[in-house]
C-alpha cells in the first residue's frame, strides 16, 4: 500500500481516534447524494464538521435499497429523478476533497451500482477522489474476495455489516474482512425512525469489541439524543441518517 493510500485510510481512523480523546463516541452521518441536488449535498458536507460529524457517509442512489427505510427510499428516488448516477457521487466527493476537507468520506452503496460502474474503475475512480471506504450493503464477505481485493489495493477500508442475528460461527468471517470500522446494525430490518433503541444493543457490541480491535459503530433506528448517548456508552461511534 503506498503512503498515499495508507493516509487515506487513516483518516477513518483517526476520526475515531481523536473522538475517544474526547472522550466521547465518533458521530457519522448519512446523507443521500444528490437530494436535493449535488450541489446542496457538497453545501451541507461541507458544513458537516462544524456541526460535530466525525464522519461521513454518501449514501449512493439505487432504484432497490432493500436496506432502507421510506425516508432513505424517497431519499435516493428523489436523486435518480435528477439523473444522479456514481460518477456524479464520486466528482461530489473528490470535490468535497478538493476543497480542503479532511471529513472522512464512506460510500453506502448496494453492489448493484458498482457492477454496473465497473468493480476495478470504482475502486480506482473513488480512491482518486478521495473515498475512505465503502461499504457494500448486499455483498455478504464469503462472496467480497474480488472485491475486497480491488479495494484494498486502493487503500479503501471495507465496511461490513453485524446484525444482530450474526451466530458465533460467521461473525469471525465477517470481522476478518473488515477494515476501517465494524458497522452493527442494532436490529433486524431496515433503516428508518424508532422510538426506541433495542435493549440487547450492549451486550452485542460487548461480544464484537471481544473478537476485534476495530472501532464498532451502531446504525439503523438511531433516532433521538438519548438513543445516541446510549450507543455511546458501549460504541465508538453513532450513525444517523437523515
Amino acid at each position: 500500500m503506498t503512503i498515499e493510500n495508507s493516509a487515506r485510510r487513516n483518516r477513518i481512523t483517526q476520526a475515531f481516534s481523536r473522538a475517544r480523546a474526547e472522550g466521547r463516541a465518533a458521530f457519522i452521518a448519512y446523507i443521500t447524494c444528490g437530494d436535493p441536488t449535488l450541489e446542496r449535498t457538497k453545501q451541507l458536507v461541507m458544513r458537516f464538521p462544524d456541526a460535530g460529524v466525525d464522519i461521513v457517509e454518501f449514501g449512493v442512489p439505487f432504484s432497490d435499497p432493500m436496506a432502507d427505510g421510506v425516508a432513505n427510499q424517497e431519499a435516493a428516488n428523489r436523486a435518480l429523478k435528477n439523473n444522479v448516477s456514481m460518477g456524479d457521487v464520486l466528482r461530489t466527493a473528490g470535490e468535497v476533497r478538493a476543497s480542503g476537507s479532511e471529513l472522512p468520506i464512506v460510500l453506502f452503496t448496494y453492489y448493484n451500482p458498482v457492477f454496473a460502474y465497473g468493480l476495478e474503475r470504482f475502486a480506482k475512480d473513488a480512491a482518486r477522489n478521495g473515498v475512505d471506504g465503502v461499504l457494500l450493503v448486499d455483498v455478504p464477505p464469503e462472496e467480497a474476495a474480488e472485491c475486497t481485493h480491488l479495494l484494498d489495493e486502493t487503500g479503501l477500508a471495507t465496511i461490513f455489516l453485524v446484525a444482530p442475528t450474526t451466530d458465533t460461527t460467521r461473525l469471525p468471517t465477517i470481522l476478518a474482512t473488515t477494515t476501517g470500522f465494524v458497522y452493527y446494525v442494532s436490529r433486524a430490518g431496515v433503516t428508518g425512525e424508532r422510538t426506541d433503541l433495542a435493549a440487547d444493543v450492549r451486550d452485542h457490541v460487548a461480544n464484537i469489541r471481544a473478537q476485534t480491535d476495530l472501532p464498532i459503530a451502531v446504525g439503523f433506528g438511531i433516532s433521538t439524543p438519548d438513543h445516541v448517548r446510549a450507543v455511546a456508552e458501549a460504541a465508538d461511534g453513532a450513525i444517523v441518517g437523515s
